[in-house]
C-alpha cells in the first residue's frame, strides 16, 4: 500500500496527512497576521490592511472548499482551520478596535462570543470530549463577520467609497452576530453529546 493510501481516511479524506494544500493555506493565513498589524499601525495604511484582512477571510472559504472538493480533509486541518479563524478574529478585531474603526459594542459582542466558545472548546478537550465539528451556521457567521470588519476598516480609510464600505459592514455584521450566537447556542447540546461520547470511548 502506498503512503498516500495509508494517509487517506476511510471516507476519502486526507486522514492524518499534515502537508496538504488547505493546511498550507491555513498556515499562511496565520503567518500574514503580523503583516496586517504592520500595515495598519506602522504604515498607517487602512486600505491595504483592510484588503489583506478581506483576503484572509476569503481564503477561509477557499481552503474549506479545496479540502472537500479534492478530498484533503485531514485531522490536522480540522484543528488548524478553526484555529486560524479564531486568530484572524482576535487579532483583526482587537487591532481595528484600537484603530477606532469599529464600534466598541460590535467588537465586544464578537470577541465575547469567540472567547466563550474557545473556553468551552478547551474545557471539553481537557475533559476528554470528542471534538465538535464546525457547523454550516458557524461558518456562515464567520464569513459574514470576516466581510464586516475589513469593511469597517475601509469605511475609515481615505477612499472615495467609504459610505459603500460602511453599508457593507453593517449589512454583514448584524446577521453575522445573530448567526454566531445561534451557532454558539447550538454548541450546548453538541457539547453534551461530545462529552458523553468521549466518556464512552474512554470506557472502551
Amino acid at each position: 500500500m502506498s503512503l498516500a493510501a495509508e494517509a487517506t481516511s476511510p471516507d476519502g479524506g486526507a486522514g492524518d496527512r499534515i502537508l496538504t494544500v488547505p493546511n498550507v493555506v491555513s498556515a499562511v493565513r496565520i503567518l500574514l497576521l503580523p503583516v496586517f498589524v504592520w500595515l495598519l499601525f506602522e504604515q498607517e495604511d487602512r486600505t491595504a490592511a483592510a484588503w489583506l484582512l478581506a483576503f484572509l477571510g476569503v481564503t477561509d472559504w477557499v481552503d474549506g472548499w479545496f479540502a472537500r472538493r479534492f478530498h484533503q480533509v485531514s485531522t490536522v486541518g480540522k484543528i488548524l482551520d478553526p484555529t486560524a479563524d479564531r486568530l484572524v478574529f482576535l487579532v483583526g478585531v482587537v487591532a481595528i478596535v484600537v484603530d477606532g474603526s469599529v464600534p466598541v459594542w460590535v467588537a465586544a459582542l464578537t470577541l465575547g462570543r469567540e472567547v466563550a466558545v474557545a473556553a468551552v472548546v478547551l474545557a471539553l478537550a481537557a475533559a476528554g470530549a470528542r471534538r465538535i465539528d464546525v457547523t454550516f451556521v458557524g461558518k456562515t457567521a464567520t464569513f459574514l463577520l470576516l466581510v464586516a470588519f475589513p469593511a469597517f476598516l475601509m469605511s475609515h480609510a481615505s477612499v472615495s467609497w467609504t459610505d459603500v464600505a460602511g453599508a457593507i459592514a453593517w449589512v454583514s455584521v448584524l446577521p453575522g452576530l445573530v448567526l454566531s450566537y445561534l451557532a454558539a447556542a447550538r454548541y450546548v447540546p453538541a457539547a453534551r453529546g461530545a462529552l458523553r461520547d468521549g466518556r464512552r470511548d474512554r470506557g472502551r
